[in-house]
């Protein structure tokens, strides 16, 4: 799976926590020419730690146009910049979240917390040789930070180097028990490569750690499915989507980076009439109830 890391930590992260914390219905548009470098720099802080309030909300139109403010306002502290980055890239729009983060990078170039967001941001655009590089110098800043090493992890996968990979995820486990998709990722290797039995000790582990996750209970019911463990395997699916309808989705389950033989193995299973039926309920259940056209 790919993980995100929660955008509200951001504000801790970035040092803005003391910041002052206006209304959101607050109107920020201060006559410019009777403020100070230093009365801009505090405004444009401001600024952006509301805009980081206003996409926890999921209003990243908003967000986005505040951060932006910041950033001219205070165009040379690295925390405006990175904040815009980051909303850039939960906006999925990668390449502008290149740009913000690295003007940030360029600010203040040993901070580890904008080099794994900037190596984020290159895996989005596929430029895994550059996210590589950028993690491994946030890492040599902050070694034991689990996010930067899975998602490390998550480069070296799609470079093929599968055995760094799998090294990352370990080292990301080590430092945080309860991260589960380290564990699940390294299932995932395991099945590709034909390591079936590992695979769902991977799994099983993962699915123990959170009973709440479904991406680990799908993949475990695909193997006990493959096996001829077919009742199991199926209740464990049935189980799993109920959890979250996402999974069956093949081309989600792409994206977070399920390998052809287990995409191959699930898509099987998917096409069995029982969980068709679990399937067309769950898309019932998001369309709603539907309103009757009155006969008179």
């Amino acid at each position: 799976m790919l993980y995100r890391s929660a955008f509200a930590s951001l504000l801790v992260i970035l040092g803005l926590g003391s910041t002052v914390q206006p209304a959101l219905s607050q109107a920020l548009v201060p006559h410019v020419l009777q403020l100070d470098t230093a009365q801009l720099q505090q405004t444009g802080l401001a600024l952006a730690q509301e805009a980081a309030q206003l996409a926890q909300f999921q209003q990243f139109e908003l967000a986005l146009a505040r951060a932006q403010l910041a950033t001219q306002l205070a165009p040379q502290v690295y925390e405006t910049w990175a904040i815009l980055g980051a909303l850039y890239l939960e906006a999925e729009q990668p390449k502008q979240g290149v740009a913000a983060l690295e003007r940030a990078q360029s600010l203040n170039p040993k901070n580890a917390n904008v080099l794994f967001s900037l190596g984020t941001a290159y895996f989005q655009q596929n430029n895994y040789p550059a996210a590589e590089r950028t993690l491994r110098a946030g890492l040599a800043l902050k070694p034991n930070a689990p996010d930067a090493l899975f998602d490390l992890g998550n480069t070296y996968y799609k470079m093929n180097r599968l055995q760094n990979a799998v090294a990352q995820y370990t080292k990301a486990f080590a430092q945080d028990k309860k991260f589960w998709p380290a564990i699940n990722n390294i299932g995932l290797i395991r099945y590709e490569t034909g390591d079936v039995a590992a695979a769902i000790r991977q799994w099983q582990t993962a699915a123990a750690i959170d009973n709440k996750a479904s991406e680990p209970k799908l993949a475990l019911a695909v193997a006990l499915y493959t096996q001829g463990r077919q009742d199991q395997g199926l209740a464990l699916a049935e189980a799993a989507l109920k959890l979250d309808g996402n999974y069956a989705d093949i081309t989600f389950l792409k994206e977070n980076l399920w390998g052809d033989r287990l995409l191959a193995d699930t898509q099987k299973m998917l096409a069995t009439p029982k969980l068709q039926a679990t399937i067309a309920q769950l898309e019932a259940q998001k369309l709603g109830p539907q309103t009757t056209p009155s006969s008179e």
